[in-house]
C-alpha cells in the first residue's frame, strides 16, 4: 500500500517542568540536569534541521506536532518552528501551558505556529495538579489558554480520560468552549511509560464515554470541534449513531500508526506512534524516507493483516483498533484490540453487515489527482493546503465546478466550494478552524486569503453598524451601498455577507469586501448561465431559470429582479460589463 506521512509527533525533549502520572516517555525535571543543560542523547539544533529537510523532501505539507516533555524547555524551540514553517509545514505545539508568557505567545505566533494543544485534566485545580505532579499546573494551563486567545493563537484543550475525571468530561468540554478553544480532544490512555502502573478505564466505560462524547459534541458544532484520540472505535460508534455524520472523515484503514503517521523521539528514534516505544529506525544513522519506506513494522501495519476479531470486523477499514493498545497487551501490533467490546457478527452494526468503508470524498490522505483544468492561481492556493486534505480539496472543488457548469477551477471556485462544504453537513471539514482563524492566511480547502480585499482598512472616522443579529459589523460605506439595493434582496445580502465574513475571518464588512463577494457570486452565476446555454447576457435567461424551478415564491423573486434590472440598466452599466466579461469563453 502506497503511503506518505501526513502527520508526525516529535518528542523534542524529555525535559519537563511537571511529572505527570500517565507520561508515556517518563519525562521530568531530572532530565534538565543531564549533561549540563541538555539531555545526554537529545538531538542538536542542526540535527533537527537535517531531519526536517528529510521530512520535507518526502512531504513538505505535513503536519508536525512538536511536543515533549515540555518543548518550551528547548532553547532552540522557536528556531525549529521557524525552520519547519519555512519548509511549508503546518506546526502545532503540545504543552502543559505552565511556561507561557506574553513574550512566548507572541514569539510562537511570529514563528508561524498554527495552533497549541494545552493539557487540562480536571475542572478542580487540586485534582489537575495532583495528576500533573506540580502545584499551580492548573493555573498555568488556564493562563496559557487566555494568552493564546488574547493574541489570536488557535488552541485546543486536550484531556486524558481516567477513572478520576470520567464524570467531568461533558463539563470540561463546555469549559473548553467557554475558554475560546478551537477544539477539544479527549485522549484515551494507553498504559505505557510512567503510565504502566495506572488503571485504565474499563472497556465498557470506554464505550460509554465515546457515546457520551458524540452526544456532547452536538452542542458545539460550528464553534468547536470535539474529538477523540487513540480511540479508533469512535468511528464505529459514530457510524451506528449517524452514518452521515461529518465526523466520519479519517484516514483510510483506521488507526494511522505507521501508515500516515509516526513519532520521532528526542534521541532521533522513529516509532509507529507515541505509545509504541519499539524503534523501527534511527535518524542518526538512516534517512527518514528510508525508514518510512522500508521499516518492516510499518509494512506490517499497512498490510491490514489483523488478527483475532479485528481481522473479520466489518469496521476494520475505518477503525482497525488501537494498534498501540494491542501491542501493549499482547506484544503483537496486529492482535485484536482488547479494549473493544464489539463482536463483529453484525449484531452491533445497525446499518450494514458488509465491510464499512469511507466515501472516497471523506478520506484523508487520498491521492491528489486533477480531473479537469485548474488555473495557476488555484494551483498556487492549493499548494498551501496540508497534504492530508489536498486530495479531498481537489475532489470537492471539481465536484462543485461541474455541478455549476464551470469548466475550470479558479481560486474563486475553490472559495465557493469550501463555503459549500462548510454548509453541507455531509461534506464539511469539522476541524477547519484549526487551519483558518482570524488573521491566519492558511485555509484547509482554500489557501491564503486575498488580503487587499478581505482585510481592507476602515477609515478612522467611519462608523460601524451591527445589522440585525449579525456578529460582524458593517462599515458605513458598505451599509449605504446595500441600502441602494432593492428591498427584496437586501435580507439575502446581509445573510450572505455575515456568512462569508465569518468564513474568511473578516472583522469588518467593508465596501471592498462587499465588492469581492459580489464578484465571486457573479462569476458563479455566469457559470450557471453557460450551463443553460447562454454565451452572452440576455434577459431570456430569467425565463429559462423560471422554467426549471417549481417554487412559486422563487419565480416571483425572479420577476422582481428582472423588472428591477430593466429599470436600472443605465445605472448598472459597470456591473453588466463585468458580468459579460465573466461570460466570455476564456473565462469559463
Amino acid at each position: 500500500m502506497e503511503s506518505i506521512p501526513h502527520a508526525i509527533s516529535w518528542n523534542l525533549t524529555k525535559k519537563c517542568n511537571l511529572r505527570c502520572k500517565h507520561c508515556y516517555i517518563d519525562a521530568d525535571a531530572q532530565q534538565c540536569f543531564k549533561s549540563g543543560s541538555e539531555a545526554a542523547d537529545e538531538l542538536t539544533t542542526s540535527e533537527c534541521f537535517r531531519i526536517i529537510d528529510q521530512i520535507a523532501a518526502l512531504n513538505p505539507r505535513i503536519i508536525l506536532i512538536l511536543t515533549g516533555g515540555e518543548p518550551l524547555l528547548r532553547k532552540d524551540i522557536f528556531e525549529i518552528i521557524k525552520y519547519a514553517k519555512e519548509k511549508g509545514m503546518t506546526l502545532f505545539l503540545g504543552s502543559n501551558g505552565c511556561l507561557f508568557t506574553e513574550k512566548i505567545v507572541t514569539k510562537l505566533k511570529d514563528c508561524g505556529i498554527a495552533g497549541v494543544g494545552i493539557s487540562l485534566d480536571s475542572l478542580d485545580p487540586q485534582s489537575h495538579d495532583a495528576f500533573r505532579g506540580a502545584k499551580s499546573a492548573w493555573d498555568g494551563a488556564i493562563k496559557a489558554a487566555e494568552l493564546c486567545k488574547s493574541h489570536g493563537v488557535s488552541f485546543q484543550i486536550q484531556t486524558t480520560v481516567t477513572n478520576k475525571n470520567i464524570s467531568e468530561i461533558p463539563d470540561i468540554v463546555k469549559f473548553a468552549n467557554d475558554l475560546g478553544a478551537t477544539a477539544f480532544q479527549l485522549f484515551f490512555l494507553v498504559c505505557t511509560g510512567r503510565g504502566q502502573g495506572l488503571t485504565d478505564i474499563t472497556p465498557q466505560q470506554y464505550e460509554d464515554t465515546l457515546v457520551e462524547l458524540y452526544e456532547t459534541q452536538k452542542q458545539f458544532q460550528g464553534s468547536m470541534l470535539v474529538g477523540a484520540k487513540c480511540a479508533p472505535h469512535y468511528k464505529r460508534i459514530v457510524f451506528n449513531l449517524n452514518p452521515d455524520s461529518p465526523l466520519l472523515k479519517a484516514y483510510d484503514g483506521g488507526c494511522p500508526a505507521g501508515t500516515n503517521y509516526c513519532r520521532i523521539t528526542s534521541e532521533g528514534k522513529v516509532t509507529s506512534c507515541p505509545y509504541m516505544d519499539t524503534p523501527v529506525g534511527d535518524l542518526k544513522k538512516s534517512e527518514f524516507s528510508e525508514i518510512w519506506q522500508t521499516a518492516n513494522e510499518f509494512a506490517e501495519l499497512r498490510s491490514l493483516k489483523l488478527k483475532g476479531k479485528c481481522s473479520i470486523c466489518e469496521f476494520k477499514s475505518i477503525c482497525k483498533g488501537c494498534r498501540a493498545r494491542a501491542f501493549a497487551s499482547n506484544n503483537d501490533q496486529l492482535a485484536e484490540d482488547p479494549w473493544c467490546l464489539y463482536e463483529p457478527d453484525g449484531s452491533g452494526n445497525k446499518k450494514s453487515k458488509v465491510e464499512i468503508k469511507f466515501k472516497e470524498e471523506d478520506v484523508f490522505g487520498m491521492k491528489a489527482q486533477f480531473n479537469m483544468p485548474w488555473t495557476d492561481e488555484a494551483k498556487e492556493r492549493l499548494s498551501k493546503v496540508p497534504s492530508f486534505v489536498k486530495g479531498m480539496a481537489i475532489k470537492g472543488a471539481e465536484k462543485y465546478a461541474k455541478a455549476n457548469g464551470i469548466e475550470e477551477v479558479t481560486a474563486e471556485v475553490m472559495k465557493a466550494a469550501r463555503a459549500n462544504m462548510g454548509n453541507d453537513n455531509k461534506a464539511m471539514f469539522p476541524f477547519g478552524k484549526m487551519f483558518k482563524k482570524k488573521g491566519n492566511k492558511d485555509e484547509v480547502a482554500g489557501g491564503p486569503s486575498d488580503d487587499k480585499e478581505t482585510t481592507a482598512a476602515v477609515k478612522a472616522d467611519e462608523k460601524l453598524h451591527y445589522i440585525g443579529d449579525g456578529k460582524v459589523p458593517w462599515a458605513e460605506t458598505a451599509k449605504k451601498r446595500v441600502a441602494n439595493a432593492p428591498s427584496f434582496v437586501r435580507p439575502g445580502i446581509y445573510k450572505l455577507m455575515q456568512k462569508r465574513a465569518a468564513e474568511e475571518g473578516v472583522s469588518v464588512i467593508t465596501s471592498e469586501f462587499l465588492s469581492k463577494i459580489r464578484n465571486e457570486s457573479m462569476m458563479l452565476a455566469a457559470g450557471r448561465m453557460k450551463k443553460f446555454g447562454f454565451e452572452d447576457l440576455k434577459m431570456e435567461v430569467f425565463e429559462v431559470a423560471k422554467n426549471r424551478i417549481k417554487n412559486e415564491r422563487k419565480k416571483e423573486v425572479i420577476d422582481e429582479i428582472k423588472g428591477f434590472l430593466d429599470q436600472r440598466s443605465d445605472k448598472n452599466s459597470k456591473i453588466i460589463s463585468l458580468f459579460e466579461e465573466y461570460l466570455k469563453p476564456d473565462n469559463s
